[in-house]
């Protein structure tokens, strides 16, 4: 088990079928949006099975969390834990609907003799870290508070880590911004303050979406290496980016999962990269 980035060849990640999602209570924008329409389950278990599929056919190991009807969130396995290196971290979850999900992930750890570090009453979630290397940027938001940030600077004191404040009205720090590769990343410009845009900008060539591609979550791609990323095909301008950029879109529908506030990386907790440099740019 090791990561080091978004982009490495994916090798193993954590799924979770969507079978109990519905929105019982909003606790995000997208949600609001959707509340009175609400989940079609059915059809987000289909989505997901292909979804599933597409990381199948790629080679990568996917391995499958039992759905509990208490968790109507728990398909977004990305933010129940993340990866740094070889240590896998559990948090405690942000908001009380949440909160006992990440007991599910523990039990399933143990049975795989997996090692993890708990952050007991660290509140940080894993769709407000990203992974480059020897650098983490960390959101700040609603769900991920800077005394979380300063613990895990104390557990990884080999890495830089950098708090990044973002528009909390837009959930977690993936739906704003997502790295590509050493070189380039996705971001949402009205997200930012001034200092935190200078920051990612000067480090990334960004790639800019837009307001209506970013509701849709087009920031919330999945990078599974070799410049090859999985994305929604509503999101036609962004995608476009993506390719004229040099970068393989492999189109999936999850369009009903995205209801709940989160995309393709939200719903995927990785536990293996294969280290190594992306294909040149």
């Amino acid at each position: 088990m090791a990561c080091y980035s978004e982009y490495e060849a994916l090798k193993d990640v954590i799924l979770c079928q969507p079978k109990f999602m519905k929105i019982r209570e909003v606790i995000n924008e997208t949600q609001k949006y959707y509340a009175d329409e609400n989940i079609d389950t059915e059809l987000a278990m289909q989505q997901h099975k292909q979804f599933s599929k597409a990381l199948e056919d790629r080679g990568i190991k996917v391995h499958q969390l039992p759905p509990l009807e208490k968790y109507p969130e728990q398909v977004f396995t990305r933010d129940i834990g993340f990866t740094i290196g070889h240590t896998l971290y559990i948090s405690e979850m942000g908001r009380e609907i949440r909160q006992g999900e990440e007991k599910v992930l523990k039990e399933w750890m143990n049975e795989e003799h997996i090692t993890i570090k708990d952050l007991k009453n660290d509140s940080i979630e894993g769709g407000d870290v990203l992974l480059d290397r020897k650098t983490v940027f960390v959101g700040v938001s609603h769900r991920t508070s800077r005394a979380a940030i300063e613990s895990l600077m104390q557990h990884e004191p080999d890495y830089n880590v950098i708090p990044v404040p973002f528009n909390e009205k837009y959930l977690h720090l993936d739906c704003v911004f997502n790295i590509l590769s050493p070189e380039e990343a996705i971001i949402y410009p009205p997200a930012f303050h001034e200092e935190e845009l200078k920051l990612l900008t000067s480090r990334y060539k960004t790639i800019e979406i837009n307001k209506e591609e970013q509701f849709t979550l087009g920031t919330n791609i999945l990078s599974i290496g070799n410049k090859t990323v999985l994305g929604l095909p509503v999101n036609k301008e962004i995608n476009a980016k993506l390719r004229e950029n040099g970068y393989e879109v492999i189109e999936v529908d999850i369009s009903e999962i995205i209801k709940s506030g989160g995309a393709f990386r939200c719903c995927t907790l990785p536990l293996n990269r294969k280290r190594g440099c992306p294909r040149s740019l």
